[in-house]
C-alpha cells in the first residue's frame, strides 16, 4: 500500500468514533520508518486559518479498512 492510498481513507478515531480527518503528512525517524502521520480536519478550514492538524502515531493504526482508517485516540 502507497502512502497516496492511505490519504485517500478517513481516519476515525475508536474511542469518540469521530471522524479525525486525512493524512497530508508522514514524519520518519533517522532509519527512513514512519514514526507518525500528519493529519488534517479540513472541516475547521477557514479562510484566514491553516486546517486544524495533529500527529497520530503509527503504532495507534488498528486497522485500515476500504473506506477508513481506525485509530486508538
Amino acid at each position: 500500500m502507497n502512502l497516496s492510498d492511505l490519504q485517500r481513507k478517513d481516519m476515525v478515531s475508536l474511542v469518540s468514533g469521530k471522524k479525525l480527518g486525512r493524512i497530508v503528512d508522514a514524519k520518519m525517524d533517522e532509519k527512513g520508518l514512519i514514526e507518525f502521520f500528519v493529519v488534517a480536519n479540513k472541516r475547521l478550514l477557514f479562510f484566514w486559518k491553516n486546517p486544524e492538524e495533529m500527529n497520530v502515531p503509527i503504532t495507534n493504526m488498528k486497522k485500515i479498512g476500504l473506506d477508513v482508517i481506525l485509530v486508538d485516540l
